[in-house]
């Protein structure tokens, strides 16, 4: 289902449910494209996993200014805020899905998977995993990490050496300072049919351990 609201003049949000009740919760950059990838999910045997998905902007340069925060700190901030205050609430009220920090993920490729670093890293208290996919380079590893850091799962193409470069630099940085990370690299480009496929693999590993 798709909502639109009032933020940015109707930003919408797609919503991927599930046919049972959800035990786990993946937020999302790129919505209106990522969401739909929940019913790769169902052949599975995996948690019921919910996907909420926020759309994107349609100009490249806003969007890149949006997902990360080195670029326009203002513009992501209000998006931050939207995607992480006014969806989450929203996602609560409207469908009872208010999950624990070790039930809720968020997901990126590519600029989103900057997004999703970002909102990881800045609320490990909300998001417990930080599930991404061949991220760019315009958010990079902070000199000083902080205290608290979610989990990470980080895919990439080996076709795609720039992005299998970030996500290594993530990867490292992150476990460097203590983090539960895992990276893998696939056979393909950027925006190969490896994302899709990595997805039941990243949810696996956000839920069902242990």
């Amino acid at each position: 289902m798709t909502e639109a609201f009032e933020y940015d003049g109707g930003r919408r949000v797609t919503v991927y449910v599930p046919p049972e009740p959800p035990e786990a919760v993946v937020f999302a950059g790129d919505g209106q494209v990522l969401a739909h990838w929940g019913g790769l999910l169902e052949t599975a045997q995996l948690p019921s996993t919910m996907i909420v998905g926020v759309h994107r902007l349609a100009d490249e340069t806003l969007r890149l200014h949006e997902y990360s925060p080195y670029f326009d700190p203002d513009r992501f901030a209000a998006h931050e805020k939207f995607f992480v205050e006014d969806v989450r609430e929203w996602t609560a009220s409207r469908f009872g899905v208010d999950l624990p920090t070790e039930r809720t993920a968020v997901f990126g490729v590519s600029a989103s998977g900057e997004l999703a670093l970002a909102l990881g890293l800045g609320h490990p208290e909300i998001y417990g995993t930080v599930l991404c996919a061949s991220p760019g380079a315009g958010y990079q590893p902070p000199a000083t990490m902080p205290s608290s850091l979610p989990r990470a799962y980080f895919v990439a193409g080996s076709s795609e050496p720039f992005f299998l470069e970030n996500a290594a630099r993530w990867a490292n940085a992150l476990r460097g300072a203590g983090a539960d990370v895992v990276i893998s690299e696939r056979t393909g480009s950027h925006g190969g049919a490896f994302w899709q496929e990595e997805l039941p693999l990243m949810v696996a590993w956000a839920f069902t351990r242990s």
